[in-house]
């Protein structure tokens, strides 16, 4: 039995990076607990374009999912995405923060970031809306992740390439 919270694994990056499918095959290689992107599940169920307050609806999901997650008894919890990209999204699209998002982000204990670089194709699927500004996403997140002092690992290459990455990653904070 774990007497301590778990580590926290968290995908951050450009969309259509491999963050979902990352994180899935890692919940199922060590057999724990994966927390879904929840923005695009939140969108895809909007009948009309997103708002501020919607990304804020968003940002309180993703902190109440990292809360429940830091009760659970296992070695480590998996994120596909969480603040650094609603942070960026927030400055990009509304050019402004919430001043209790920045407190939580600031204090918020994560053990790893996994950054995906936009090093594979581009798949569109009704949701994805930066096709061209992938590359400077990617930058602003890292730049976020160096501005809070975050542990970050930069996720490259093709196939099996990534997977084995993030696991070697994963197995050094262990």
């Amino acid at each position: 039995m774990l007497n301590k919270r778990p580590k926290i694994i968290v995908f951050t990056g450009p969309e259509s990076t491999a963050k979902s499918t990352l994180s899935q095959m890692l919940s199922e290689e060590y057999k724990v607990h994966c927390v879904p992107e929840y923005a695009r599940e939140y969108v895809a169920g909007l009948d009309r374009d997103y708002a501020y307050e919607d990304v804020e609806a968003i940002a309180k999901h993703q902190i109440a999912s990292y809360r429940k997650a830091c009760g659970l008894n296992q070695a480590f919890v998996v994120f596909d995405t969480f603040l650094i990209i609603t942070k960026v999204w927030f400055t990009e699209v509304y050019k402004k923060v919430p001043v209790w998002f920045e407190a939580f982000l600031k204090d918020v204990k994560i053990d790893l970031h996994l950054l995906c670089y936009p090093d594979i194709e581009w798949v569109a699927d009704g949701i994805r809306e930066n096709e061209n500004k992938r590359m400077y996403l990617f930058e602003q997140y890292e730049q976020e992740l160096k501005r809070y002092s975050f542990n970050y690992r930069i996720i490259n290459g093709r196939g099996d390439e990534r997977f084995q990455q993030a696991k070697n990653h994963i197995n050094q904070i262990l």
